[in-house]
């Protein structure tokens, strides 16, 4: 009877327990939504000068069409073009090779002319990650890449998913964060940071400015 009794206790306080177990997880079992608001913004990247070698180095202009870069749709996409076209100047003058991109529907016709495709230079069209059906992997190998500066619209599309993916084959990657660009700023903040954060990818990633990569 003493066993029943002392089994019937445990069981209770097991029960009282788990019970209170579970009221503990549901005042902790709030989702990101619920705590939106609340979220302390982390501090921000920080950007590092990079000197490169033009020899192994590429630069991807991605998605600058009149289409997605103009006042109305992305004002920021607007204000990196002086910096993107200065990139390329540098780029050209050192012989590097320059890829283009644009989105399925439509062509590279559609770059805006300041950032326009000049001479043999190669292009692809793909959606947001431009590794994806296209040959931009092979174009990179078969001139002997190994680092590649990304620049471009959308910062959470284009820029995002072909930077990673480019860190994720192996790549140096270098996006300045002056000629990438979104609709809002969030995107622009979310990219910096998972780009310098996100496992296998951040250890391939520099952040930087367009007037700190020297060729």
């Amino acid at each position: 009877m003493r066993f029943l009794h002392l089994l019937g206790r445990g069981v209770a306080v097991a029960l009282v327990l788990s019970l209170g177990l579970g009221l503990a997880g549901t005042a902790r079992a709030q989702t990101i939504i619920d705590a939106w608001n609340s979220v302390k913004v982390p501090p921000p990247p920080v950007l590092k000068s990079v000197t490169v070698d033009p020899k192994t180095t590429a630069l991807l202009v991605l998605d600058l069409l009149k289409q997605s870069c103009n006042d109305k749709v992305r004002p920021d996409c607007m204000t990196s073009i002086p910096k993107v076209s200065t990139l390329l100047s540098e780029a050209r003058a050192k012989s590097m090779l320059i890829v283009h991109s644009a989105f399925p529907g439509h062509t590279i016709a559609d770059t805006l002319p300041q950032v326009a495709p000049l001479g043999g230079e190669p292009s692809v069209v793909a959606l947001a990650d431009k590794f994806i059906n296209t040959d931009l992997d092979k174009i990179l190998k078969e001139h002997g890449i190994k680092t590649v500066i990304v620049v471009g619209t959308a910062a959470e599309g284009a820029v995002l998913y072909t930077a990673s993916d480019a860190a994720m084959r192996g790549l140096s990657v270098i996006v300045p964060v002056d000629g990438m660009s979104s609709a809002d700023t969030y995107p622009e903040q979310y990219v910096a940071y998972q780009l310098t954060h996100g496992p296998t990818v951040s250890n391939h990633v520099t952040l930087t400015r367009s007037d700190m990569i020297k060729f």
